[in-house]
């Protein structure tokens, strides 16, 4: 774990952005509106998103499940003025999961179990403690999640994109196949995968920024940015400043 809040920008060989342009990715929220804001707030004194040419917020997923304030995040989200920097926000496997409990999709139940509780919480819908549901019971819950849910945010939802890519810089919620074209990705692969990506050496042909991967600290070895840090259980949400060769890294 880093010791400091802030980084040192850490230098490699590949050019990642043109010009005087900057991304700012932001690794998996998990409901912790607190770390998010306490994020912004370490980020605005180390960088001033007026200093570079263009300027982009990178969210990459996550947002929802586990910590208890889901629904604050995404309202946040939705009501921040970006000014003239551009947010882009793509899809995490949680996100994935909670659309498909609300469209009924068959197995989607299993998302109650790894989140979807505090979330729907968030939103006032109070889910029984057992473990197996009924088709009943779970008809009634995905009534309930789809009546307290705003129609702002299932739109933000449904809007989510599966990557990003900028200069070279290629952005994922979970990473990305190594045996796979950049793009020939499938959108399971973006939002899913793990140790495939994560255990690879094989050469890629963009730097790929992810979360998915709880890991001690934020990651930067020349293949891949990683920043999630875990952030519901360690307290510890983290972002990268990715400039043209370097990535200084910003944690809660």
């Amino acid at each position: 774990m880093f010791s400091q809040k802030t980084s040192k920008p850490v230098n490699q060989d590949r050019i990642l952005l043109s010009g005087n342009k900057a991304v700012l990715a932001i690794g998996d929220i998990h409901g912790r509106l607190d770390l998010l804001e306490r994020l912004f707030k370490e980020c605005l004194e180390v960088f001033k998103p007026a200093d570079f040419e263009q300027m982009y917020y990178v969210f990459l997923g996550d947002y929802i499940d586990r910590g208890p304030q889901s629904k604050g995040v995404i309202e946040s989200l939705i009501r921040t003025s970006w000014k003239k920097a551009k947010p882009v926000f793509l899809m995490g496997n949680h996100e994935q999961s909670f659309l498909n409990f609300l469209d009924g999709a068959s197995g989607s139940e299993r998302w109650l179990r790894f989140g979807g509780r505090e979330t729907l919480s968030s939103y006032g819908v109070d889910v029984p403690l057992n473990a197996n549901f009924s088709e009943d019971e779970l008809k009634d819950l995905r009534d309930a999640a789809h009546a307290a849910l705003p129609k702002t945010h299932l739109k933000f939802l449904q809007d989510l994109q599966v990557s990003f890519e900028l200069d070279n810089c290629f952005f994922a919620h979970a990473g990305v196949d190594p045996d796979r074209p950049l793009h020939g990705q499938n959108d399971d692969d973006l939002m899913w995968i793990r140790d495939k990506f994560l255990n690879g050496k094989k050469p890629l042909d963009m730097v790929v920024v992810h979360g998915h991967s709880p890991e001690t600290a934020p990651v930067w070895d020349g293949r891949r940015i990683g920043l999630d840090t875990g952030a519901y259980v360690t307290n510890k949400l983290s972002a990268g400043l990715i400039t043209h060769k370097a990535v200084r890294f910003i944690s809660t």
